[in-house]
């Protein structure tokens, strides 16, 4: 095995432009979550204090997502060759966690208390309706604002954003817009519960619309949670990447073909690439040397994501076995 020389490298600029988008999330999240909860206690409704509680587990989610980008940031050593990128991931996972415990465990038991209660709501709508119409137009500007980032990287990347958001995007990234997303459907499900009960009296719609939200909070920290496993388990870098890199690979002087690549994708913006190549026969051990350096060169002015590229030159025993039988 021939390891590549290593490079050193930066957060990048889309590390930068994640943590602006946490740190928006976060502060609207704060201030949005006080005034719900401020509004649910007066109005008595079980969907705003779920929507009050959900907002909580955001804005919890966002200082994990912060720890996230900071300890990525640690260098490389002993202990952790290949970095500390994986972080991010590991923290994401815990937010996906939050949402469901917080989130969708309040939600659900405001739900069913409001279900089991033949009370009404103990006083006005009027500033619920008020919150939830600020908490929208909040809410709307911290998603768009995650939106304009995602076009952006996905644009950088080559690919189009839905495919970039459920690949590779930054898992900060990811979550913001997955809980910002799921932030103006929840407020659309309790409005729509608290008008519902205006009109026709009683609690029950309340009731619905907190399991509404409940269950969409058990979706969103599934879906965030099952992408952020993928990567803790060495998830491949895209078939796209896969197939560039083989290919320059395969075309470069001394190479006689691919024989298998291996890759995992440490970061958002790091890959560890393996590849088994078959080499010309009449190299010679330092023409073999120099032309894995070369490779390596190759691949990352090409691929500035590849941080560790390991070539493994060995024969194809299949021509090799050819070559040994009379005839």
């Amino acid at each position: 095995m021939i390891p590549a020389r290593r490079r050193g490298y930066g957060a990048g600029m889309a590390q930068e432009e994640s943590t602006s988008t946490v740190l928006v999330a976060g502060g609207a999240n704060l201030l949005i979550a006080m005034a719900k909860l401020a509004a649910g206690l007066a109005s008595g409704s079980s969907a705003m204090l779920s929507e009050a509680a959900h907002s909580f587990g955001d804005t919890m989610n966002q200082v994990f997502l912060m720890a996230a980008l900071r300890k990525s940031r640690k260098p490389a050593d002993p202990q952790h060759p290949f970095g500390y990128g994986m972080e991010r991931y590991f923290w994401s996972l815990l937010a996906a966690v939050a949402i469901f415990v917080l989130g969708a465990g309040f939600s659900a038991y405001q739900g069913v208390e409001a279900l089991v209660s033949a009370s009404g709501s103990e006083g006005s709508p009027t500033w619920s309706f008020v919150v939830l119409g600020v908490s929208f137009l909040f809410e709307g500007t911290s998603f768009v604002k995650g939106l304009v980032q995602l076009h952006g990287n996905a644009a950088t990347a080559g690919t189009r954003p839905l495919r970039f958001l459920r690949g590779e995007a930054d898992p900060a990234l990811r979550a913001v817009i997955w809980e910002d997303g799921a932030a103006l459907i929840g407020l659309v499900l309790a409005a729509g519960g608290l008008g519902l009960d205006v009109v026709m009296g009683g609690r029950t719609f309340d009731g619905v619309a907190s399991l509404a939200i409940a269950v969409l909070l058990v979706g969103v920290a599934y879906g965030l949670g099952r992408q952020n496993q993928q990567y803790l388990i060495g998830k491949a870098a895209s078939p796209q990447l896969q197939a560039d890199i083989a290919a320059l690979i395969g075309e470069a002087e001394g190479v006689d073909s691919v024989m298998e690549l291996m890759t995992m994708r440490l970061s958002p913006e790091e890959v560890l690439v393996a590849a088994r190549v078959d080499l010309a026969d009449h190299l010679t051990p330092e023409q073999i040397e120099r032309a894995a350096d070369e490779i390596d060169d190759l691949i990352k002015q090409r691929f500035p994501e590849v941080r560790h590229l390991f070539l493994d030159p060995t024969p194809d025993r299949d021509e090799d076995d050819a070559a040994e039988v009379p005839g």
